[in-house]
This record gives C-alpha cells, sequence and structure tokens, in this order.
C-alpha cells in the first residue's frame, strides 16, 4: 500500500480553492477591508509628517514630504513648550476619566430602567428619545444651548430676572463650564451607550429570570446576581477602549459648545483644542501631525496596558 504522504491537519487545496470555497464570507467582509485599507492603513505613511517640517507648494504631497527638512523629535517639543501645557493635559485627562466613569454607570442604568419597562411602546419612544441627540452636531447642539445661554436674551437670564436676580455672562464665568460640557457630554451620547447595554440584556437567557423568581429573588437581587455578572464582559471591553482615548477630547464639545470664548480657556482648552489653535497661528502641520501621533500612540499603550491588567484578574474579559 502506498503511504500517506499528507501531513496531519493540512488544509485540503489550494489558495485558490479555500479563496472559492469562502467567496460568501470574503463578499461580505470587502466593504470593511477596503475601508481599512483606504482609511486606516494607507494613511500610516503620512506619520512621517510628525518628523518634518513640513510645507505645502504645487508640487504635490509625496515630493514635499520628501523635501522638507527632517527635525524628528522637535514637533514634539512644541506640546509642552507653552506654558499651559500643564493645564491643557490636566483638562484632557480629567474630563475623559469622568467621561468614561459616567459613560458605564449612566447608560448601565438607564439600560436597566428601560428594561424593566413592559410596555414596549413607551420603551420604543424612549429609547428614541434618547437616542436622538447622538445624531446631532455639535453646531447644532451649540446654538441650541446658547439659546438657554445667551447673555441678554437667554432662557436662564430671563427666568433669573423675572425672580430678581441679576444676569449671568455665562461664556466669561469658567465656574460652570465644568458641569456643563460634562452634563451635554452625556446628554448626547448616553442614548447609544444605553443602546448597546440594553441589547446586551436582551440576550440575556431568560430562564436565568425564571429560576431566580422560582427562589424567591426580588428584582434587585435579579439585577445584582445576574444581569450585572453577565454585562461584565459588555462594560470591560467598552472600558479597555475607552482608555485608549483618554488622551484625545471632542473636538466639537470643546470649541463649538463654548463658542471658542478666550475666557473659558482654562476650563475649555483642551490638547485637540489647542493642536487645532496652533495650526491656525502658525501653520506648523508638521507640529500638529506629531501631537495626533502622539494622542493615538499614548492611547495604543494605554488600551494594551489596561488590557494586560484585565487579563491578569480576569482572562476571559480580556480583549485578547
Amino acid at each position: 500500500m502506498k503511504a500517506n504522504t499528507k501531513k496531519a491537519g493540512k488544509p485540503k487545496g489550494n489558495f485558490l480553492s479555500r479563496l472559492k470555497a469562502n467567496k460568501e464570507l470574503l463578499i461580505l467582509s470587502m466593504p470593511g477591508a477596503i475601508w481599512f485599507l483606504f482609511f486606516a492603513y494607507l494613511p500610516l505613511f503620512g506619520i512621517l509628517v510628525a518628523f518634518k517640517k513640513f510645507r505645502l507648494s504645487g508640487d504635490g504631497f509625496f515630493y514635499n514630504l520628501f523635501t522638507s527638512e527632517t527635525v524628528w523629535f522637535d514637533n514634539f517639543k512644541f506640546l509642552f513648550s507653552s506654558g499651559d501645557a500643564w493645564i491643557i493635559v490636566r483638562n484632557t485627562v480629567l474630563y475623559n476619566l469622568t467621561f468614561i466613569i459616567l459613560g458605564v454607570a449612566v447608560p448601565v442604568v438607564l439600560a436597566l430602567l428601560l428594561n424593566e419597562i413592559k410596555n414596549k411602546g413607551m420603551m420604543k419612544i424612549y429609547q428614541s428619545s434618547m437616542f436622538l441627540p447622538y445624531f446631532l452636531s455639535w453646531v447644532v447642539v451649540s446654538y441650541c444651548v446658547f439659546a438657554f445661554l445667551n447673555p441678554e436674551k437667554g432662557y436662564f437670564n430671563a427666568i433669573i430676572q423675572q425672580f430678581g436676580g441679576e444676569p449671568v455672562s455665562w461664556y466669561t464665568e469658567t465656574k460652570f463650564w465644568p458641569f456643563i460640557i460634562i452634563f451635554m457630554s452625556q446628554w448626547k451620547g448616553m442614548g447609544y451607550n444605553t443602546v448597546v447595554y440594553l441589547a446586551s440584556i436582551c440576550g440575556i437567557d431568560k430562564t436565568y429570570y425564571e429560576a431566580a423568581v422560582l427562589d424567591g429573588a426580588s428584582k434587585w437581587q435579579q439585577i445584582k446576581y445576574i444581569t450585572l455578572p453577565l454585562l461584565k464582559p459588555v462594560i470591560t471591553i467598552l472600558l479597555i477602549m475607552s482608555v485608549g482615548g483618554i488622551f484625545k477630547a471632542d473636538f466639537g464639545l470643546f470649541y463649538q459648545l463654548p463658542k471658542n470664548s478666550g475666557p473659558l480657556y482654562p476650563v475649555t482648552n483642551v490638547l485637540d483644542t489647542y493642536i487645532f489653535r496652533a495650526l491656525k497661528t502658525s501653520g506648523e502641520i508638521g507640529m500638529s501631525s506629531a501631537a495626533a501621533l502622539f494622542q493615538s500612540t499614548v492611547g495604543f499603550v494605554l488600551i494594551m496596558i489596561a488590557n494586560k491588567i484585565v487579563s491578569k484578574v480576569d482572562n476571559e474579559n480580556a480583549l485578547f
């Protein structure tokens, strides 16, 4: 008998036959692969701009890139050369830490409350109402907020004056804006996060709850011992991904909402707005690119650290 020369475990057929066998899956994945190729991988070539004194001219991007002077890490110095560097980093990190904590706590609570509504029609109305602000741009939201905070004809000042108080100059008073920014951020984004957690709750096997009811468990005990533990993997993954953006800020939130008001810079100036203003005044594209590379690198490192910590504590809930 002729010996079988094929190695155990070797896939049958050549590369083309495997492509043909999985053509449906390849077609389904093609749009996502093309998107990542053009918008995630090819732009990585632009990292070189962060190490160049880049100047635009009529000779094209690649000519300018290769002929521009290489300055190595000089472009990174401008992030910390400003006297406001500490304020900028402090604002960015503290706001994002607050957003991360509230971005988990508030949507989870809302998802639990929505899940307890027995009238499905009302639940859809509440869910749609919370989800609607997510689709509004910060430009639109900023003008809605301005209608309330306008120092001359705003709704809030009208109410204050009606009760005999003095009108407030909202766009020059820094003490109000940390609360305004945090509130508006949660108002705009809580609907999306709530839908994510609500979908996870709806996917929980109902037999767990039926067994808990038979054992005499109260509603709070069901939430505490069934819902929250089964939500833990989703919460963990979203937390790890959120940590990666701790050095990034929502530009529209910090630029459009306070109307780029100078007196509010101590509480609204973050890395993204600082980079934008530096680009407008100096035109240094290399410096702006260096700042973006710094943010992405720090975010990547933080994701890896957070994932490593999670894998040590609970390996099943880690990303990889």
